[in-house]
């Protein structure tokens, strides 16, 4: 194998393809020196639509990956990769059958189902909004009715890592630590958010910052993206942590996704502990 393998990926799906997506991608990252070309096809409902897919394969034949309960167009799909002669696969097929073995029921294969717009839908929405409003320190006068709130120094993922804790449902927001500015006592006693300090590697962070600074054409002398100034400021971020026993976060290895499932454990574990 070389750097140059080339394939087509085509993820087929009958709704928004976000979980075909997510499959796809989650094991593609185990291969290494794979150049891949992937073709999206959403919201295929029809035999119409289907036929366009089919003359897309047809056209880049690869490895399809679908999500689709529709039997009719499932089928087209399966006998045109038979005919087209390329290896075909359902994303959710193994866990749908262990599901039904295990209920002793069949699924209701109702397209979309999973965004019906049910109260957890709405529930996502909202933490979103709060989500915005609460960012980098904005309306301090109701964050404490966020369910966690992040805090640590600039460039620690605070604002992305607020967002996907939100499409997650949680209401989140986020206060920077800005040396010589304290974050308000009341608020740090608040007992219904969850608090976690987020951290990174001083040089890790160092290094981000000057990129930001390059990026942004500052060229102003500052500690901002000073090494030392930079250790000193994660210092002082960590002892404000441990002064509350908050827990930490080190966020220099870790993806957005990672971070936010180890706030999520964080959060579930407070709530099973905490009387209701």
């Amino acid at each position: 194998m070389t750097a140059r393998d080339v394939y087509n990926l085509h993820l087929v799906s009958d709704s928004s393809g976000e979980t075909v997506t997510n499959v796809a991608r989650a094991c593609l990252v185990q291969y290494e020196n794979v150049e891949v070309t992937e073709h999206f096809w959403w919201l295929v409902r029809t035999t119409g639509q289907m036929n366009r897919v089919i003359e897309g394969i047809r056209s880049s034949p690869g490895l399809v990956v679908f999500t689709l309960l529709d039997k009719a167009t499932r089928d087209l799909l399966e006998q045109a990769c038979r005919d087209i002669r390329v290896p075909y696969v359902s994303a959710i097929d193994p866990v749908m059958q262990a599901f039904s073995r295990f209920f002793h029921q069949q699924a209701m294969s109702e397209v979309g189902k999973q965004h019906v717009l049910d109260d957890d839908y709405f529930r996502r929405i909202d933490a979103m909004h709060f989500a915005l409003q609460h960012d980098d320190g904005q309306s301090m006068a109701t964050m404490a009715e966020a369910d966690v709130i992040l805090v640590g120094v600039s460039r620690t993922s605070k604002t992305p890592t607020s967002m996907y804790l939100a499409n997650r449902g949680l209401k989140v927001g986020n206060i920077p630590l800005v040396p010589g500015i304290k974050v308000p006592e009341e608020l740090m006693a608040a007992t219904k958010p969850l608090f976690v300090g987020l951290t990174r590697e001083p040089k890790s962070l160092s290094d981000i910052r000057q990129s930001r600074l390059t990026i942004m054409k500052d060229e102003r002398a500052s500690s901002y993206a000073d090494v030392d100034a930079v250790r000193e400021e994660i210092a002082e971020a960590r002892r404000l942590f441990v002064k509350h026993n908050w827990p930490v976060i080190d966020v220099t290895r870790r993806s957005i996704e990672e971070a936010a499932a180890t706030i999520i454990q964080f959060y579930n574990q407070r709530q099973t502990a905490t009387p209701s």
